[in-house]
């Protein structure tokens, strides 16, 4: 077998952290951020994997990440914000986009984007992707938008301000104790990831915002499940559990212990292989529509859908499209059997219903019933 491409790789390996240790932590200050870094987590492949393949091909559906407290779940999602790519953003306060005037013509965006267009001018600039976080204690209001406070207090006039899914566009929705959200919060989010915007309306106002997200969650299943409608919405699912050897328990601790001692240290000890794997996330983005499924690989994914059983049709695109994300991370145009295997688990686990089994077979039971009434009819009559 050739060797995995360098990003591979970086997600498992190991460094010492004790030069960090060493090293003195100078008074900044100030309260500033300063992430653990990404790569710096010890083991957890599968979690680590899941989330650089979302990064790589956000139509895997994001990920779900499942496990008891202490395991790494929200330092890991954290520090995916040092290795966010670049994308393409609208420069327009309405959000006006080429694609638009490609598919609708100039009507399909504000006068002001239709004159530069037809310069031959850009309404979009590079801009790189970010991480929002969605706070537990959010209210509806700050999720989807509401009436401007501060404007309607300053300046007598009513009007509507983005909420955090607007402002989630085109970036990574990051929900921590995603099970606890209340329910109407959920369900605006399932609005808005289902159909890429949603609108809101206070009175006489609407407005409509793009929300193009790729929705990131970690839970604790002893503290409440998850609503099926939401899980639905998460492409891959990784269960996180500690680690059990010994000796890798032993440098979690080194390396939380050298992060609390000198973060910056840290930082500046894995900067390498963070701008390193920065580098070949947005290098896999580029290769992936080029990515392919082979027939093989096609009929294979579909076999083991159907044998486990399984009825949404969300578990094969998402299966095959982390495989493609795969594939773009080794450096490969062709997805194969491989990269099918190595996201299987991630793509395909949590998406049978006990519940929905029970209930088809009892719903079949009745066909039958009804079916057997029929035929009794359909003989009488001929009698």
């Amino acid at each position: 077998m050739p060797e995995p491409s360098q990003l591979l790789q970086l997600l498992r390996q190991h460094s010492p952290a004790q030069a960090v240790l060493s090293s003195r932590a100078g008074d900044r200050g100030l309260a500033d951020e300063a992430r653990f870094p990404f790569l710096a987590l010890v083991g957890q492949v599968e979690m680590k994997l899941a989330l650089i393949l979302t990064l790589i091909n956000p139509a895997a559906g994001g990920v779900l990440l499942v496990g008891p407290r202490g395991t790494g779940k929200t330092t890991a999602v954290r520090g995916l914000a040092d290795l966010l790519p670049q994308i393409q953003r609208s420069t327009c306060p309405n959000g006006c986009e080429p694609q638009a005037a490609e598919v609708e013509g100039m009507n399909g965006v504000c006068p002001a984007c239709a004159a530069r267009l037809i310069r031959g001018e850009t309404i979009t600039a590079p801009d790189r992707m970010r991480l929002v976080e969605l706070p537990l204690n959010a209210r509806l209001d700050d999720v989807v938008g509401g009436i401007d406070e501060r404007v309607a207090l300053e300046q007598r006039k009513v009007r509507l301000e983005r909420g955090l899914l607007a402002m989630a566009d085109q970036n990574l929705l990051y929900v921590d104790e995603v099970n606890l959200l209340a329910n109407d919060i959920v369900d605006a989010i399932l609005d808005a990831a289902a159909q890429g915007l949603y609108t809101v309306r206070r009175g006489p106002l609407a407005a409509t915002y793009r929300a193009r997200i790729v929705l990131v969650g970690t839970m604790n299943p002893e503290e409440g499940q998850l609503r099926p409608q939401i899980q639905d919405r998460f492409g891959l699912r990784v269960l996180v559990r500690g680690l059990t050897d010994s000796r890798d328990r032993l440098e979690v601790y080194r390396r939380v212990s050298a992060y609390q001692a000198n973060p910056y240290a840290l930082r500046a000890n894995w900067a390498g292989e963070t701008l390193a794997a920065a580098a070949e996330i947005a290098e896999a983005r580029a290769r992936l529509p080029q990515v392919k499924l082979t027939s093989p690989v096609e009929r294979a994914g579909l076999a083991w859908v159907k044998r486990l059983g399984i009825d949404s049709h969300r578990a094969e695109v998402v299966l095959f499209e982390a495989a493609r994300a795969h594939a773009a991370a080794d450096g490969r145009a062709q997805a194969n059997l491989t990269d099918l295997r190595a996201v299987a688990g991630m793509a395909l686990r949590q998406r049978r219903s006990r519940f929905m089994d029970d209930y088809l077979a009892a719903q079949k039971d009745e066909e039958r019933e009804i079916a057997s009434v029929m035929r009794g009819k359909a003989q009488r009559s001929r009698r």
